[in-house]
């Protein structure tokens, strides 16, 4: 029996719905996986940037730029990944393009010079942006059948293996040289793929039977334009917050280590601290939704980001520079999620895509700019800007109650 035939079963109550229940359960274990992959082989990719800094001979002018094509191969590739994800379905392009991110994240690793490493990076954002918007892609599908505003628990899957991968980066920087560390990743990440990945080839993404309905009705064209709108909005929100994310990934560590002479284990888990708290205020995100709201949630997130990133950037102290890291990852939590959930519920796999797309152009575009900022300024002035974005997404997210209203109307 299709696994669609399961669903509308137990939905509609007959027999069958406990072979539904477990076969939703196994696709949100399995894709629960892939965002802790995700996670992990970014965080392991981006706690040795200093390392490869070094090794290349990188400016931070260099640096931005090579980092840029890690933004520019991401976009180019989530502006596709939507279309691909309607076509092949969001299950197979999600394992193949973790297929690709595992053995892209070696490739940093192998280079000696700025051009290089920017190039070898054009790959490594090809799949990272692929693999971000085909599992945000499923993720939709399967919180819609389960009825449960459950986002959050993806990306606090995909936070816990940032923190991970922080985390056992930090500790592996004074014994093992980038090389061996990325390439130990890529074995780590080929393996998981292969134990996973089958759960979701075998499945096609749930959809309910209501949605199909919708789907078959053409929409009028004053909705459609309203809906459009209501994406962007979203799409931009998560931009703002997603730049935090990144510039916290990429010069979180550089920042501590250079500015305050923070020891390279100390620096790296800056962003093991920023993580866990992600991941503590992602895990808890449901409930807060239930309690608060989605505009509550927005808002409140987004200033307490705002105090914790001007902390992190402005204060003399390695500890409170980490305590505002700490409160900047419990205010960005869930704005991200709730984000890219809102816009899949207004228009499918295309307002994922759209927002998707803006959302974490906003995660690869936020580093190179933080690294020329950098260059004109100071790193800490760069990393205020975190700060003023998350001011931002809080503003926009107290007004988007009212454009996801019209949406809908």
């Amino acid at each position: 029996m299709p696994l669609l035939n399961k669903v509308r079963t137990a939905v509609s109550g007959g027999p069958g719905g406990d072979t539904a229940t477990h076969s939703l359960s196994r696709l949100r274990s399995a894709l629960t996986l892939f965002f802790a992959l995700d996670g992990f082989l970014f965080a392991g990719w981006v706690v040795r940037i200093p390392a490869v800094k070094q090794q290349t001979g990188a400016s931070a002018g260099d640096l931005g730029l090579a980092l840029l094509g890690v933004s520019a191969g991401a976009v180019i590739t989530m502006t596709l990944t939507g279309r691909l994800c309607r076509r092949h379905g969001s299950h197979p392009v999600t394992v193949a393009t973790a297929v690709l991110l595992s053995l892209s994240v070696a490739l940093p690793a192998l280079t000696r010079s700025p051009l290089a490493l920017g190039l070898v990076l054009l790959v490594f954002g090809a799949a990272y942006g692929g693999i971000n918007v085909a599992m945000n892609s499923a993720a939709v599908d399967l919180v819609t059948a389960l009825r449960r505003p459950v986002m959050p628990s993806f990306h606090a899957a995909f936070s816990l293996g940032g923190m991970l991968g922080a985390g056992i980066g930090g500790l592996l920087a004074g014994s093992l040289s980038p090389a061996t560390h990325l390439l130990g990743l890529t074995v780590v990440g080929l393996a998981l793929t292969a134990a996973a990945g089958p759960v979701l080839l075998r499945h096609p993404s749930p959809t309910l039977p209501e949605a199909i309905a919708s789907s078959d009705r053409e929409p009028t064209g004053p909705r459609t334009r309203a809906s459009r709108r209501a994406v962007v909005v979203f799409g931009v929100i998560a931009l703002c917050t997603a730049y935090g994310e990144g510039a916290l990934a990429d010069w979180g560590a550089l920042h501590l280590e250079q500015d305050l002479h923070a020891h390279p284990g100390v620096a790296a888990a800056g962003y093991s601290v920023f993580a866990l708290t992600m991941t503590a205020g992602r895990l808890s995100g449901t409930a807060l939704l239930e309690r608060l709201g989605q505009t509550r949630t927005l808002v409140a997130g987004g200033a307490t980001a705002t105090v914790g990133m001007l902390v992190g950037a402005l204060a003399p102290t390695v500890w409170a520079t980490l305590l505002g890291f700490a409160i900047t990852g419990l205010g960005l939590a869930n704005i991200f999620p709730v984000a890219v959930a809102r816009a899949g519920a207004l228009a499918g796999p295309g307002g994922v895509a759209t927002a998707s797309t803006l959302g974490y152009g906003g995660m690869l575009l936020g580093p190179p700019s933080i690294g020329f900022l950098a260059d004109w300024f100071s790193l800490p002035v760069a990393l205020t800007t975190v700060a003023v974005l998350a001011a931002g997404a809080a503003a926009m997210g107290y007004w988007a109650r009212n454009a996801g209203k019209h949406a809908a109307s």
